[in-house]
């Protein structure tokens, strides 16, 4: 089973994929060639540099439309008052007595620091489909898990500025 993506991702992966073949690698290949043009290609720092920009280039077209390949589509739309993809939610945890905010978004952007997480993430998956009100155990591995209150769910209509993530 490969990345479960929205439909929002997929066309966000699919652009870049354009973007690097058809803007960035062309640039790439004239930096390589002039640089090559240079001379003595055992000293030539800029031409290991410019070929190293090229390879990284294609390995990550290569890691994007392997990607997209065994990729499978999850459905970003969910009830008004249900936890879905591209929400953002409150929850309150009673053992630590906070209230803590987070957008739930695919693997492929989440970023827990940005307050981003994944719907494969312990508490992402406990959280998906729930409902204001709702409690629910979070169990993080076999010796811990915590509660949660969901508190608010606000629909987000884009994931326009959630980027995806580098390898």
């Amino acid at each position: 089973m490969g990345e479960r993506l929205t439909k929002g991702d997929i066309e966000k992966i699919q652009a870049e994929i354009d973007e690097r073949k058809l803007v960035l690698r062309p640039k790439l290949l004239e930096e390589v060639k002039e640089t090559r043009a240079q001379g003595d290609l055992s000293e030539n720092f800029e031409y290991h540099e410019a070929k190293r920009a090229k390879n990284m280039n294609d390995s990550r077209i290569r890691y994007l439309e392997k990607m997209l390949k065994f990729a499978e589509v999850v459905d970003d739309s969910s009830a008004d008052d249900e936890v879905g993809i591209n929400n953002t939610v409150t929850i309150y945890i009673p053992e630590d007595d906070c209230e803590e905010t987070y957008k739930l978004v695919t693997s492929i952007r989440g970023n827990s620091l940005k307050g981003l997480i994944s719907i494969e993430s312990p508490l992402g998956a406990a959280i998906r489909g729930k409902h204001v009100g709702d409690r629910v155990m979070v169990k993080v591995n076999d010796n811990y898990s915590y509660e949660v209150e969901i508190r608010t769910i606000d629909k987000t209509s884009t994931d326009e500025d959630d980027k995806i993530k580098r390898y």
